[in-house]
């Protein structure tokens, strides 16, 4: 009689070993569409801002709360939903949050006056808080680690994407339709993504074995894989970042002593970075149509901004073959110099799409790439909080960035003064990575180190 011997299966090795499937390729399509979504909706506003200012005579300053109000929500959506998707898993929250910023975002089509904008905005940016540092850690999960970063930026380019787009459709819809109809196209399409959601996006499998789930349902998951997920009888999870020692909870994890000047430096990189991106992204129409630009001009120069985080996928794969911290630093490093240009440009109309062009590129690459550098820096156990703190303390960046132009046009700075200012933060953003590179020279992001880890389990 032939005994069967257990068949004990690590899940990460498994998602190394097989060919990336049809059925991950699904769960990066529907993280994809989750973050464009996300970038399409955080950025509406920003194009409708000029159409505000004269359909209900208000001041410019006056559009600092509306332009800043998803930003608080964005902030608070995901300190709250990292630990909620640690605990109960990624796919509860994601569904849920998309369903949050679909519904707001199309109320907030029916504002009547600012109040109520802001009202409606905080609450899209809830419920975009909560979804994009799921969807980013939901996909890092599914990924083989020698490709996590591109896959994970690739993904990821959704958000510039989304907000590109939305500056591309803005440029004719609101002449067309009015900028209420920005607001509706931004509320239906997530409501409809829902559906798609419930029905395909599985549960993270590595949260799964994490939580001790049933056998057979990780078996299921992993044999849309590979067939050979059969053959397990058990799961184990080998971790290339350990979870440190004496903390079970994700935000403990996330505060230890091991890790805690690791996240610090994420959140001021991530913060630093979101000050450029708002502060442009929201004021660029403005500033460019007070420069003497038409204000359809100042839109379409403005969404090539946020269009050039294509690069991201370049950087992905240029962060799986190096150090992913070196990698982002000199984008940011980079960037400091080319938004500093753009204030040296306004007047030269032809060239002035090109630096912004490559502005949006290096600055979109560096910030885009920070949430799979964190999310390879932290463990299962604390890495959906590990992402989503980061994207929420971060969005305080956005805000700072969004009230910084509001505050320095108040003052009467320069067109070149507010460019130069701005693109000092690039530069904390660089050195932030530098310091958290020399705190954890083994870090897993380094490709040589990955390799020792991987080697020594």
């Amino acid at each position: 009689m032939t005994v069967s011997r257990p068949h004990n299966v690590d899940v990460q090795s498994f998602i190394n070993e097989h060919p990336f499937s049809a059925f991950q390729w699904t769960i990066f399509a529907l993280c994809f569409f989750i973050v464009l979504l996300d970038g399409f909706d955080t950025a509406a506003i920003g194009y409708i801002a000029p159409s505000l200012i004269t359909e209900w005579g208000i001041a410019r300053p006056a559009l600092a709360p509306v332009l800043s109000a998803a930003l608080f929500g964005l902030a608070f959506g995901a300190l709250s939903a990292g630990p909620l998707a640690d605990r109960f898993g990624r796919k509860a929250v994601l569904v849920v949050s998309v369903l949050v910023f679909g519904a707001a975002c199309l109320a907030s089509a029916f504002s009547g006056d600012l109040t109520q904008l802001v009202a409606w905005r905080f609450a899209t940016g809830l419920g975009l808080g909560a979804a994009m540092p799921n969807a980013v850690t939901l996909m890092s999960e599914y990924c083989p680690e020698g490709r996590r970063a591109t896959l994970t930026n690739a993904m990821f380019c959704g958000f510039p994407l989304g907000a590109a787009f939305g500056g591309f459709l803005a440029a004719w819809m609101v002449p067309h339709l009015g900028w209420r109809s920005v607001l509706v196209l931004g509320g239906v399409v997530p409501l409809v993504l829902v559906v798609l959601l419930v029905w395909l996006l599985p549960e993270s499998v590595r949260h799964m074995v994490a939580k001790g789930a049933a056998v057979e349902r990780i078996r299921a998951v992993l044999g849309r894989i590979s067939a050979s997920a059969s053959a397990a009888t058990a799961f184990t999870l080998r971790e290339s970042a350990p979870a440190p020692q004496g903390r079970t909870g994700s935000i403990g994890v996330v505060l230890s002593r091991r890790y805690l000047v690791g996240s610090a430096m994420l959140w001021i990189a991530y913060f630093m970075g979101l000050v450029i991106f708002y502060a442009l992204i929201n004021w660029m129409p403005i500033l460019f149509r007070d420069a003497g630009l038409t204000p359809g001009t100042a839109a379409l120069i403005t969404a090539l901004f946020p269009l050039g985080g294509l690069g991201a996928i370049f950087s992905g794969w240029l962060m799986d073959r190096l150090n992913g911290n070196l990698v982002i630093a000199v984008c940011f490093a980079l960037t400091a110099g080319a938004v500093y240009a753009i204030g040296r440009t306004t007047g030269a109309v032809a060239v002035l799409p090109v630096v912004v062009l490559v502005a949006g590129t290096l600055m979109n690459t560096a910030q885009s790439s920070l949430p799979a550098l964190a999310a390879a820096f932290y463990p299962t156990s604390g890495r959906a909080t590990g992402v989503a703190w980061m994207l929420g303390l971060g969005r305080f960046g956005g805000i700072a960035g969004s009230f910084l132009v509001g505050e320095l046009s108040r003052r009467e700075l320069s067109f070149s003064s507010i460019f130069t200012i701005v693109a000092a933060a690039a530069l904390i953003s660089a050195a932030a990575l530098l310091i958290k590179w020399l705190a954890y020279p083994e870090a897993a992001t380094d490709p040589v180190a990955a390799k020792s880890e991987a080697l020594s389990h």
